[in-house]
């Protein structure tokens, strides 16, 4: 009987300790992984910021004619494109709410931040939001969809390791927000917030009692809005690093609201004129 061959032992560095796994960087395993974007708001998007990444095109028959300059635009790369049936559509996203149409793409690059280049955005933009552990990737989603709307151009993501990345259920959700909204990784956020509050007033959303009406926050120069995780809010050494820290007053009987929800209010009060 002839004797199994012994498996290829994988390549061990002379560093590592025998057994330990040598853990993927979260930002390096996102810019592996292929992403299902869905919808046709989503889907355009995708295809006018970087049809480049679209690795394959599906939809149903009743979607052709909109799908068909994506197609085409697919042909010219020589990347498969075909009309489905929307049970088979359906497995394809893996969610019923596909909107007829399925990209499979490469996610958008997520950057590390330069300091540098985020002092630079205050001669430019007004408003530049920054995310603190946001675990949801719904409300990842809703954000950039609310950030693309009232035109802001740049997102930070903190080095949380819940932090939400790009999804399919935040692309999903996003309507096209997350192609049009720059996302940046940062490196301790709390250091960041310290160094860009030379060229910006960073604001903390919170419910702490020094906590200032959102509408009371001065806008003589440019914002950066910092917002927490779900169910813990800000860190303690995040909330240190913020300028000031604003709420939302409501006066209802539920005194906190979704972190997507906040952030729209937030960012319409605080791109009013005063």
């Amino acid at each position: 009987m002839r004797r199994p061959r012994p498996r290829p032992h994988a390549h061990r560095s002379q560093n590592a300790r025998p057994g330990a796994a040598k853990e993927t960087p979260a930002s390096d395993r996102h810019a592996r992984d292929l992403v299902r974007v869905a919808g046709l708001p989503a889907v355009a998007a995708l295809f006018a910021r970087g049809a480049e990444r679209v690795e394959r095109l599906f939809f149903t028959p009743e979607l052709q004619a909109a799908a068909q300059p994506m197609a085409a635009a697919l042909g010219r790369l020589r990347r498969p494109f075909r009309s489905v049936a929307g049970e088979e559509l359906q497995k394809i996203a893996g969610t019923a709410m596909h909107g007829g149409i399925v990209a499979v793409a490469r996610p958008r690059p997520l950057r590390a931040l330069d300091p540098d280049e985020a002092l630079r955005w205050a001669a430019r933009e007004r408003l530049v939001i920054a995310l603190d552990g946001v675990s949801n990737p719904h409300n990842l989603g809703a954000i950039a969809r609310t950030a693309a709307f009232f035109g802001v151009g740049h997102m930070i993501l903190s080095d949380h390791p819940g932090q939400a990345l790009p999804s399919d259920a935040a692309y999903r959700i996003a309507e096209g927000g997350l192609d049009h909204v720059e996302l940046l990784r940062a490196t301790r956020l709390p250091a960041l917030l310290e160094r860009l509050a030379a060229a910006f007033r960073v604001v903390g959303t919170s419910l702490s009692p020094r906590a200032v009406a959102i509408e009371d926050v001065p806008r003589d120069r440019p914002i950066l809005l910092v917002l927490g995780n779900e169910e813990h809010g800000l860190s303690h050494a995040t909330a240190q690093a913020c300028g000031s820290l604003a709420i939302i007053r409501g006066g209802g009987a539920i005194q906190s609201l979704n972190v997507g929800a906040a952030t729209a209010i937030a960012i319409h009060m605080l791109s009013r004129s005063r």
